[in-house]
Formats: C-alpha cells, structure tokens, sequence
C-alpha cells in the first residue's frame, strides 16, 4: 500500500452486496460505492439539500 493515500474507507455495510463510504483525505467530500460481485460504482454521496456531504480536513 502507498504510504499518502488519498481516499480513507470510513464505513462498509455488507459482505457479497455492500455499500461503503469512502472520504477524499484532501477535498474531505465524501463518496458511496455499491459493490456486488465484480460490478460496481461509485458517485458523491448528497445531503438533504442535494449538497455535496464534506468531511472537515486537517490543514497540511
């Protein structure tokens, strides 16, 4: 694995069908991806409002 990644995987549902959310380390938005055998995608995960969902990042 590299050393600086940039995404972080901070939850997963599932085993053989799953759902995961993964964070950008440098923009702090935040991404579902839906995973079922050897499909899958990945879009912006949206509040509410239909906002992009950020994760506050520390300053580098």
């Amino acid at each position: 694995m590299a050393k600086n990644e940039r995404f972080e995987v901070v939850y997963t549902q599932g085993k053989i069908s799953y759902i995961e959310i993964w964070v950008d380390k440098e923009t702090g938005v935040n991404y579902v991806f839906h995973g079922s055998g050897y499909a899958g995608g990945m879009t912006v995960l949206l509040d509410k409002e239909g906002k992009p969902v950020i994760t506050p990042v520390e300053n580098r």
